[in-house]
C-alpha cells in the first residue's frame, strides 16, 4: 500500500558524505557476491543503482546518489552495485540495466533521474517483489515503486535571495542544463527569490540544450561558454542547474572573480572544485543521497516505501549550503536566506514551479 513520507532528518547530511572517494570511470562496482540476510529478514543482494547522464564523478546529482548508496551499504552491512550510463543509449538499454540488477537479486533498484521513468515502469511490473525507486519523476505508479521527488523550487528561491543580496550590479544569471519542466522549477524559484529582494533586478536566463541527449547535463564546455556570455553581459552572480556542465559554470565564474551558486550537492566542499571554492557562494541542496539511503533502509527494515516521497525545506529534503566562510561573513545575505527559508516553512511564501 502506498504511503507518503518525508526524508528523515538523520539523512540530511548524506549528500556530502564520501564524495571525495567518487571516481569518474565508466565501470560499475559490485560489493556483494552473496545475498545478505538482516535481523529484519532482508535477504536481498544489496542496493542496485543506475546512474543518470554524466555518471559518477559529476560532483553533483549522481555523486549525491552514490553517497547515499555508500552510507546504506556501510550502515546496513549489505552489498551493492552501481552501473554507469553509456553515451547515446536508448530506453531499451536502461531496461536491460535495471533488469540485470533486479534479476541478480538487488533490492531496492534505483534509477537516478527522470530518464529512467519508462524503464522503471516496465521492469517493476516484471519483478513485483523488488522495490524500485526513481529520482526526479512521479509518473510511475505501482505498489513496488517509490517516486523520490523534491521541491527544487524552494532551495532555488533561497539561491535567488542569496544572489540578489550578494550582487553588486543588480544583475545575475541562471544557467539550466536542459530546457525541461524539471529545470524550469529551478529557474522559477531562483527568479522569484531574487525578485523578492529586488523586483527590478536583471536576470539572464539560458538553457544549454533542448534535450538531455545533446549534452546539457554532461558538457562542462557548454557551461563555461554560457557563463562567459552572461558575465560579459554584466551578471556577477551565476546559479547553475546543469549537472556536470555546472563545473564549467563554476570554473568560468571563478576565473572572472564573480560568484557562482552550485546545485544538488554542497559544491564548495568537493575536492575536484577546490581551486574554485572561494567563488562558490553556496549551493542549492537536493538531498538525493538521503532519498537513496531512506529507500534502502525501508527495504532492509521490511517496510518498503512506495508512492510519492517528496523532500522539502521543512524535512531537510532541500536546503541551502553555507559552508563558505565568506558567505557566513556576509551576515545580511545569510540573514536574508535564513528568513526566506523560515517564511517558506511557515507557509508565508509559496514558491512557483514555472517561470
Amino acid at each position: 500500500m502506498s504511503r507518503r513520507t518525508r526524508f528523515s532528518q538523520a539523512a540530511v547530511a548524506v549528500s556530502v558524505i564520501a564524495l571525495a572517494a567518487v571516481g569518474c570511470g565508466k565501470s560499475s562496482t559490485d560489493t556483494s557476491s552473496d545475498s545478505k540476510k538482516s535481523s529484519s529478514g532482508y535477504s536481498g543482494k544489496g542496493i542496485g543503482l543506475a546512474y543518470d547522464i554524466g555518471g559518477k564523478g559529476d560532483q553533483s546529482f549522481n555523486d549525491a546518489a552514490f553517497a547515499g548508496f555508500q552510507k546504506a551499504e556501510t550502515e546496513f552491512k549489505i552489498g551493492g552495485r552501481d552501473i554507469e550510463p553509456q553515451d547515446g543509449e536508448s530506453d531499451a538499454d536502461k531496461v536491460q540495466r535495471l533488469e540485470q540488477l533486479a534479476k541478480s537479486g538487488y533490492n531496492p533498484v534505483i534509477g537516478v533521474g527522470f530518464v529512467y521513468a519508462p524503464a522503471v515502469k516496465e521492469v517493476a511490473a516484471k519483478y513485483p517483489k523488488t522495490t524500485f525507486g526513481i529520482i526526479d519523476d512521479e509518473q510511475d505508479k505501482a505498489a513496488n515503486i517509490a517516486d523520490l521527488v523534491f521541491h527544487e523550487e524552494q532551495s532555488s528561491y533561497l539561491a535567488g535571495v542569496a544572489a540578489a543580496k550578494a550582487t553588486k550590479k543588480n544583475h545575475i544569471g541562471f544557467i539550466g542544463g536542459v530546457d525541461i519542466p524539471l529545470i524550469h522549477k529551478f529557474e522559477a524559484g531562483f527568479d522569484q527569490g531574487a525578485k523578492s529582494v529586488n523586483p527590478s533586478i536583471k536576470i539572464e536566463s539560458q538553457y544549454l540544450t533542448q534535450t538531455p541527449q545533446e549534452g546539457g547535463f554532461a558538457s562542462p564546455d557548454k557551461g563555461k561558454d554560457a557563463a562567459a556570455g552572461q558575465i560579459e553581459k554584466g551578471a556577477d552572480v551565476l546559479y547553475h542547474a546543469a549537472g556536470l556542465s555546472g563545473q564549467g559554470v563554476i570554473s568560468e565564474a571563478a576565473s572572472k572573480k564573480v560568484w557562482a551558486i552550485g546545485v544538488d550537492s554542497d559544491q564548495y566542499a568537493q575536492s575536484s572544485l577546490a581551486k574554485y571554492k572561494d567563488w562558490i557562494l553556496g549551493s542549492a541542496l537536493k538531498n538525493v543521497g538521503g532519498a537513496v539511503y531512506d529507500l534502502a533502509k525501508s527495504v532492509v527494515d521490511g517496510k518498503p516505501l512506495s508512492g510519492v516521497v517528496r523532500g522539502d525545506l521543512k524535512s531537510g529534503g532541500v536546503g541551502f549550503a553555507d559552508s563558505n566562510p565568506k558567505y557566513k561573513a556576509m551576515t545580511d545575505v545569510a540573514g536574508a536566506v535564513d528568513k526566506a527559508k523560515q517564511d517558506i516553512i511557515d507557509g508565508k511564501v509559496t514558491v512557483k514551479t514555472t517561470p
